[in-house]
């Protein structure tokens, strides 16, 4: 167990995932879940596992993470979404990477991005956006913040240098295509508030040009064809949502003052 690191798994209702995700978070020397108040038997659940259990109203994304910081015992922090995995060589390598911290001085990155591996409906996905899908989720505790106006696709800012980690995490995306576009128009939405909050508005073209360039960015600038007929889908699925985006933009600037 590393008593500088604390493995920080946010939660609503993951009771399906929590007790293999904190699992594979016993080599850190805390596992704290913040759950916005789950309606299953996740906290329980997490409870049994060893985790350390707090609770806070759900705002945005940026904001919980900023709590999860507050929160955190550990003088690092390693973010874990509960249906995702850490492997042994990841953990061992995050262990080594603390471990000689305090020995690199001012140089030393302050965070570090993670290589992740995503499985849709049982199948890797290694193209479109989605491989190697690096994450920042290794962060020194006082040396990073998040800006609470961005509500989802959250990135930490850094006060100092980066760097990034080799051994990948282990993601199950999505069990269906139903909870793949539920989870994708909540994310819509919340996009939508951060780009009307930050002046973006809607032309006409952006109706047409937008989603085509979703579509053309990962299905042939990342590839997604490599991954046959599972990657024409979630590229088109991804442009279609780009629409949705444009579609909530247009309908907050018409109803804006």
């Amino acid at each position: 167990m590393s008593p500088m690191i604390s493995v920080v798994i946010l939660t609503k209702n993951e009771a399906r995932h929590i007790r293999e995700c904190v699992a594979t978070a016993t080599w850190a020397g805390e596992v704290l879940v913040l759950d916005s108040y789950s309606e299953d038997d996740t906290v329980p659940l997490a409870q049994a596992a060893g985790a350390r259990v707090a609770q806070c109203e759900f705002v945005n994304f940026s904001d919980l993470r900023q709590k999860a910081l507050q929160q955190a015992a550990g003088e690092w922090v390693f973010f874990l979404d509960a249906d995702e995995r850490v492997p042994p060589e990841l953990a061992a390598e995050v262990q080594g990477i603390v471990a000689g911290s305090r020995a690199g001085g001012d140089s030393q990155p302050v965070g570090y991005w993670v290589p992740r591996r995503n499985y849709f409906f049982g199948h890797l996905v290694r193209h479109a956006g989605w491989g190697p899908d690096y994450q920042l989720r290794l962060l020194r505790r006082g040396r990073a913040h998040y800006d609470l106006a961005q509500e989802v696709h959250e990135v930490a800012t850094l006060d100092g240098p980066d760097g990034y980690l080799t051994h990948p995490l282990i993601h199950y995306n999505y069990a269906s295509w139903r909870q793949f576009f539920a989870k994708q128009n909540r994310y819509t939405q919340h996009e939508a508030n951060t780009r009307f909050r930050q002046g973006v508005r809607v032309r006409p073209q952006n109706y047409v040009l937008q989603p085509w360039r979703e579509f053309w960015r990962r299905y042939v600038t990342w590839q997604g064809y490599k991954d046959g007929w599972m990657g024409l889908a979630l590229c088109a699925v991804m442009a279609y949502y780009n629409l949705v985006l444009y579609l909530r933009l247009g309908q907050m600037g018409r109803k804006a003052p």
